[in-house]
């Protein structure tokens, strides 16, 4: 009996220890290009020619004022992108939350293939409706406005299924009968009870929908044309983009360690409802 326990224990053990050594290897390779990046950030473009080292250099202030001070607007890009980016993740999610639970907690006709059309419109790329998209934004006269970056991804079928599927595991029907036994209205059931309920699903896909936006190059190029209202990616590009005697790799490395300060904040902010939610949310309970 002993023995059995024993030999349970080092098989315990043994599977623990190397459940260590798989997150610690994933977590370095992950966090191993952040190092790169940021060490590369610190060091100038001639010191970049002659290939990677470990060791920061000392050109980090350099860059980054030459990033700042440059020719491109890259404050006014990175409040653009904040901007974009944080209404973006606010009415993706609360929208998304809405029509969610329309589906969820109402019985109509129709509700069903509602349901599967908009699950359709997933395997849709973005690409594949560019152009009619321009085309349409060019008649109603919003080029060089937000208003096409924020307002389309209220309609989000990738975040609506995911909120679908966790109001399935945590939001009870009885709780919101109770509700409206009471004589609460159904606005305020929804911003009263069920939101404060679905908060972890929310911080979840804020996360997701803030960085998305964040690093949306193709439809902000397509939609902005004016220095003053280009996001950071498409600063970022047109950096990149430089003649040979302006091109300097050490600025291009200091504005990309510049724009992922924003999006590490956020996830700091929201990351202690990341595993709860994401578990709660994946599987029905």
């Amino acid at each position: 009996m002993d023995t059995n326990k024993s030999t349970g224990g080092m098989h315990i053990g043994l599977r623990r220890a190397i459940s260590y050594i798989v997150l610690i290897l994933l977590s370095f390779l992950c966090l191993f290009w952040f190092y790169v990046l940021f060490i590369n950030a610190t060091r100038s473009n001639g010191e970049l020619g002659r290939g990677f080292t470990a060791i920061p250099s000392t050109h980090l202030m350099q860059n980054l004022h030459n990033v700042l001070h440059g020719t491109l607007p890259m404050m006014t890009g990175m409040r653009n992108s904040l901007v974009i980016s944080a209404l973006t993740a606010a009415f993706c999610t609360y929208f998304s939350v809405m029509t969610a639970y329309a589906i969820q907690a109402y019985n109509f006709t129709g509700k069903n293939a509602i349901f599967t059309f908009i699950l359709m419109i997933m395997m849709i790329p973005t690409q594949v409706t560019a152009l009619g998209f321009v085309q349409l934004m060019n008649k109603m006269g919003l080029n060089n406005s937000f208003i096409p970056l924020i307002v389309p991804a209220i309609a989000s079928p990738v975040t609506f299924f995911y909120m679908k599927q966790y109001m399935e595991s945590n939001l009870p029907m009885s709780l919101l009968e109770a509700a409206r036994i009471d004589g609460a209205g159904e606005f305020y059931i929804f911003n009263g009870i069920v939101l404060p309920l679905m908060v972890p699903a929310i911080a979840v896909q804020a996360i997701f929908s803030f960085v998305s936006s964040w690093n949306n190059y193709f439809t902000p190029s397509l939609i902005l044309h004016k220095d003053k209202l280009k996001t950071l990616p498409i600063l970022i590009a047109q950096l990149r983009a430089a003649d040979w005697l302006k091109f300097d790799m050490g600025q291009v490395y200091a504005a990309i360690a510049f724009s992922i300060f924003p999006v590490i904040i956020v996830y700091l902010i929201l990351s202690k409802y990341i595993v709860g939610g994401v578990s709660a949310g994946a599987v029905k309970g």
